[in-house]
């Protein structure tokens, strides 16, 4: 029961973070061409702000029930195949990423955006951009591994 919970956990918050990774990227960022420039910043600024919030729950709790599934279904990293390995590292650069992303430029957009730098909250929203567009990577990745090493391919 446990290890199913776990499991279930693991999946949703992964469904979130990497599901909200590319709704951003491949469906919002091309359709905010339609808005004046100061219209985009100010929807980005709002999106951002609520994904990120939606991250800071989802990426802990994929961890944790992460490692609850590896030391309590694998028996530990000894027991684990290589696809586990694999999610464990890409996992763990997502999260540093993430963090990297929400202490750089999502800080510097939230200030030049109370400073009513547009340009500034642009440059900062790019290097957002730069940085999900490889956590997005590194998700699809993960998850191409997570399916493929399932089934022993």
């Amino acid at each position: 029961m446990t290890g199913s919970l776990f499991f279930t956990l693991h999946v949703l918050g992964i469904v979130l973070w990497v599901g909200g990774m590319s709704f951003a990227m491949l469906v919002l960022r091309p359709s905010l061409a339609l808005l004046p420039a100061p219209d985009r910043l100010a929807l980005l600024a709002g999106t951002h702000k609520r994904f990120f919030l939606i991250v800071w729950h989802a990426m802990p709790i994929t961890l944790l029930t992460g490692y609850g599934l590896l030391f309590g279904w694998y028996g530990g990293f000894a027991g684990a195949a290589m696809h586990v390995h694999i999610m464990h590292l890409t996992g763990l650069i997502m999260a540093a990423v993430f963090v990297a992303v929400f202490f750089g430029p999502w800080k510097a957009m939230r200030v030049a955006m109370a400073a009513g730098d547009a340009p500034a909250a642009g440059a900062a929203n790019d290097g957002i951009r730069r940085l999900v567009m490889v956590n997005l990577v590194l998700g699809l990745l993960t998850v191409v591994v997570a399916a493929w090493g399932r089934f022993g391919g």
